[in-house]
């Protein structure tokens, strides 16, 4: 659905954005996530048709938004950061209005303005100035406005920038109600939004993409192998020597000891699984294994491995699914 490939934007001597390429399935929720000032607005911007790119290649709904920008702009819904909204308009003149410059048939837009504002829960504002409203409302005007055409992608720019706790998680909601219908890129810096929200992700860091995977795929491959915790009840014994020496475990680290129950990280090979011998080595030794899970980088662990080096992923070493 959208195809976007070595996408590369200049200002003089800055490069913006470098060498970018990722695809997104028809009906999939796009994580775009990375630090501020990493291209990620630069990016969106390009495939909305805002700027033209220097070099490189986007199609969007199968069309090329440099050769063929109208026939894109018309399959796609765009919310940038901060909604374009009409203060002196209500917030049913100003969906007309955008429907009526987005094509939407005159028969037809009546009913399309009644359905985006029930889908985005404004109804109740329908005669309320766009001036009057509040942020979290503001926000999902310009979601209304982005959808009134029913487009096949909705490209979305920190859409839950400045909510409240409420409204993100309503919003949150409100985009995934929206998946499979259309299909989603969803701009951020915020990674709950990720984690909670998006199927894959693309990390950008300084204009390159450094990995394009899924949230629990990145967090198992950084970390380069399997790690356990296991909480066992032992009096003194040298636990850990113990489970050592089970096939497979590469280290053994204490996590934390109280009342005779001793929490260790275990380190196993990569693609091995050690549940069955690590728990029949802490039977067979008349232990008792009082808690055994998985344990992974967080999102958080991610995004700061990949976004702190001094250089970024070459493009030829993108981690991908």
């Amino acid at each position: 659905m959208i195809e976007v490939q070595h996408l590369t934007k200049r200002y003089g001597r800055v490069t913006a954005v470098n060498d970018v390429s990722f695809r997104v399935e028809r009906g999939e929720i796009l994580g775009f996530l990375g630090p501020n000032g990493a291209g990620k607005t630069t990016t969106m911007r390009i495939l909305t048709g805002y700027m033209p790119a220097t070099e490189g290649k986007a199609i969007v709904a199968g069309f090329d938004v440099f050769d063929q920008p109208i026939e894109a702009k018309r399959r796609t819904g765009y919310l940038p950061e901060t909604p374009p909204l009409y203060p002196d308009m209500s917030v049913s003149e100003y969906l007309d209005f955008v429907a009526k410059i987005k094509g939407v048939a005159s028969a037809e837009r009546r009913a399309r303005v009644q359905y985006v504002m029930g889908r985005t829960r404004i109804a109740d504002m329908a005669s309320r100035l766009c001036g009057k409203l509040s942020k979290g409302y503001k926000q999902r005007v310009g979601l209304a406005s982005a959808l009134i055409h029913n487009p096949d992608v909705l490209i979305l720019d920190e859409p839950t920038a400045g909510l409240d706790p409420k409204q993100i998680i309503e919003t949150r909601e409100l985009i995934k109600e929206l998946a499979g219908d259309h299909t989603i890129i969803l701009s951020t810096h915020i990674l709950p939004e990720v984690a909670q929200t998006c199927q894959r992700v693309v990390i950008i860091n300084k204009g390159h993409v450094v990995a394009v995977d899924t949230p629990d795929n990145l967090t198992a491959r950084l970390r380069g192998s399997e790690t356990m915790y296991l909480q066992i009840d032992t009096s003194g014994a040298d636990a850990a020597a113990s489970l050592t020496r089970v096939p497979g475990v590469t280290r053994v680290v204490e996590a934390d000891r109280r009342d005779g129950m001793i929490g260790f990280e275990v380190d196993s090979e990569s693609g091995r699984d050690v549940r069955r011998d690590l728990a029949r080595a802490i039977v067979s030794s008349g232990w008792g294994l009082l808690e055994m899970r998985p344990m992974r980088m967080s999102l958080e662990d991610v995004f700061l491995s990949l976004t702190t080096e001094e250089v970024p992923t070459p493009a030829g070493e993108v981690i991908h699914e």
